[in-house]
Order: structure tokens, then C-alpha cells, then sequence
């Protein structure tokens, strides 16, 4: 601790990002990247765009990809906001419309950023416990809160909530702005941008860091009615005016744009989960049914943390979480079916 820190600093907790290991001929399966790389038209657009007038600063609203987005899911432009990753996004959304004088929600397991960006804005919490098949339960958020955030398919469970009961949640809390994040959506699940229109307190929050595999740019975007959106563009012009550079706009705009790549690269995706899952459940492993690109699992008679150890001995990365409840589970992220292949030769050594 440093006597020049501000008094907030030394309660912090950071938020510890998963390992990017500089291992040679690594099958990285930890963080949920995707295995694939992005369209080539994202490709051929961050080349075109980094030749035009980067001496000027980017667009602040990022308006040609505000539009393609708004394109894609049918709203309206006003509905559309851009960040620096759905981690940005995320945290102008914890600070505009999720900071009030009752606790928030969120399950008990989620996505460990919350409670630091609840940390880091002075929020008060309440985990909400997942039940025994690690589902959200609606019936839970129907207490006073100051607002509720869940990822669905929820991370790192992978389970996927129906939107019937997401609109369950938003019916029983019409007073609080729900919160949808929806990193995974695009491996198996309906989009709440569906519920856009109808619902006027739901933000639905997503990034394109997985399924159109362009993590390294760092472009995220929220859809809800324009007056939530207001409040997301008061909070970004007070910090930062210009989240998105040249190249990422381009990319992204290319990325969205090129509907047939990002659909077959995630039918790959989906198609070597499934596959995944047979094999593993032969293998004797117990697995939470996925809609995202990961699964989460554990083994009848082996360790979590012994199968990751051995994995990694063999240049074979997945996530172990040492936490509560999950301690023996790991989360495998879906790669390409070669890698896929690999994980299932060492984890049949492993286990014999």
C-alpha cells in the first residue's frame, strides 16, 4: 500500500483475467476465445482503414457500426451503444444505471467482474445462489434490489436461461433495470434484444470477442430504448469520448456485416460441443448442459484441479476456478476440432 493511493484503491480486488501463457505449441483452451480467426472482410478492413487519416482522431459515436448493429438485430440506431469491449460497456452500465441506494444482484456464480466493478463504484451486493443444477431461478430476484445483472448462457456454467424467464425477471422487477450480458448468446441461445421493444428497463449488453473472434480489438455494444442508452452516453463522454479507434470500427462493422462467416463459424463451434460432450461423457466426466462456446465439467473420480495440472503438463491450458461450489469443476473452452482431438487423447492417458 502506498501513502499516495486514494482511500478507495486499497479495498480493491482487481478483476484477474484469465492466463495468456507464453508456452510454444500451447492448445489454449482458458479463456474462451475463439479458436477461428475473424472474416477475412474484417481483415481486408482494418488493412484498408489503416491507411486513411489515422492522424485524425476516430468517430466518437462509432455511427457506421452503431448502424450495421442496429441493422442486424432490427432497432432503431438510438438503441445502440458502442464500448472498448463489453468490459467497458459493462462498467458504464454498473456506474449509470445500476448505482442506487438498494443492493444489486447477481448469482453467486457469474462472471467475477461484478463485484469489482461494485467495488470500484461503491455498490452494494447481494450474491444470489444458483440452484442445485447450477440454474437461475427467477423466483429469487423477486426481492427489493437496485438493480440485476446475469450473463445468459450464464459464465463459467454455461447453462443457458430460457426467455420466457428472463421476461419472468423483468415482469417482477419493472422498477429496476435488468441486465443482460450476453458474451455467449451467439452458440445456441435467443438473444432479450427480442425484448428491446416491449420492455423499457433491460439492457442487453453483448461483445464481439467470441463468436465473431475478434477479442484482440476490444469492441463491445449495449441495445436497450433510448433513454438507458442516454444514460450510457453521459457516463462514456465523461470518461472517454473515443472508446473505439479506426481499426476496430472497421473491423467490427466488416465482422457484423458478414452474416454467412459468423454463422458458419459458429456452427463449427456448436458441432464440435456437442461432439466434445459425447466423448467427455465417456470418459466418465459430469457436464452442465452448454449454449455457450465452453463446457464446464468434472470428473467422477479425478480432481479438477489434478486434471488441469496434468493437462497443462502437456501443453493442454483449461480454467480451474479454486472457489466455492465449483472447486472441482473446470471449464474447457471449445476449440477446433483438431485441438478438440488432442484434449481427448491426453485427458484417456490422464485417466487410465
Amino acid at each position: 500500500m502506498s501513502r499516495f493511493w486514494s482511500p478507495i484503491v486499497e479495498k480493491l480486488t482487481p478483476y484477474v483475467a484469465g492466463e495468456q501463457p507464453k508456452m510454444t505449441n500451447l492448445v489454449k483452451l482458458n479463456t474462451n476465445e475463439n479458436p477461428y480467426p475473424p472474416s477475412p472482410k474484417a481483415i481486408a478492413a482494418i488493412q484498408q482503414s489503416s491507411q486513411q487519416h489515422l492522424q485524425l482522431y476516430p468517430d466518437p459515436n462509432s455511427d457506421r457500426l452503431s448502424q450495421a448493429i442496429a441493422d442486424y438485430y432490427q432497432v432503431d440506431n438510438d438503441c445502440v451503444f458502442i464500448g472498448n469491449g463489453s468490459d467497458e460497456v459493462l462498467a458504464h452500465t454498473f456506474q449509470a444505471l445500476l448505482n442506487h441506494q438498494q443492493p444489486i444482484l447477481f448469482p453467486d456464480i457469474s462472471y467475477s467482474f461484478y463485484p469489482t466493478y461494485c467495488s470500484l463504484y461503491q455498490i452494494d451486493y447481494q450474491k444470489v445462489a444458483l440452484d442445485t443444477d447450477f440454474a437461475i431461478d427467477p423466483d429469487d430476484y423477486k426481492v427489493a434490489n437496485g438493480g440485476i445483472i446475469f450473463p445468459n448462457p450464464n459464465a463459467p456454467t454455461g447453462r443457458l436461461l430460457a426467455l420466457e424467464a428472463v421476461q419472468k425477471i423483468l415482469d417482477s422487477n419493472p422498477d429496476s433495470v435488468v441486465v443482460v450480458d450476453e458474451a455467449y448468446i451467439d452458440f445456441g441461445g435467443d438473444s432479450a434484444v427480442s425484448l428491446v421493444a416491449d420492455y423499457d428497463n433491460v439492457v442487453v449488453i453483448q461483445t464481439l470477442s467470441k463468436s465473431r473472434a475478434l477479442a484482440g480489438l476490444r469492441v463491445g455494444f449495449a441495445i436497450a430504448q433510448p433513454h438507458l442508452i442516454d444514460a450510457l452516453e453521459r457516463v462514456k463522454n465523461s470518461f472517454n469520448s473515443y472508446p473505439l479507434d479506426k481499426l476496430a470500427e472497421a473491423a467490427a462493422t466488416a465482422a457484423i456485416e458478414d452474416r454467412e462467416y459468423f454463422e458458419q463459424s459458429c456452427q463449427k463451434i456448436i458441432t464440435d460441443r456437442e461432439t466434445l460432450t459425447k466423448e467427455l461423457t465417456t470418459l466418465g466426466f459430469d457436464i452442465i448442459p452448454s449454449t455457450a462456446n465452453f463446457v464446464f465439467v468434472s470428473h467422477k473420480t479425478m480432481k479438477a484441479e489434478e486434471i488441469a495440472q496434468k493437462l497443462r503438463n502437456e501443453s493442454i491450458i483449461v480454467r480451474y476456478f479454486n472457489q466455492p461450489r465449483i472447486d472441482n469443476m473446470l471449464r474447457i473452452t471449445i476449440g477446433t476440432t483438431e485441438q478438440c482431438r488432442l484434449l481427448v487423447t491426453q485427458l484417456k492417458k490422464i485417466l487410465k
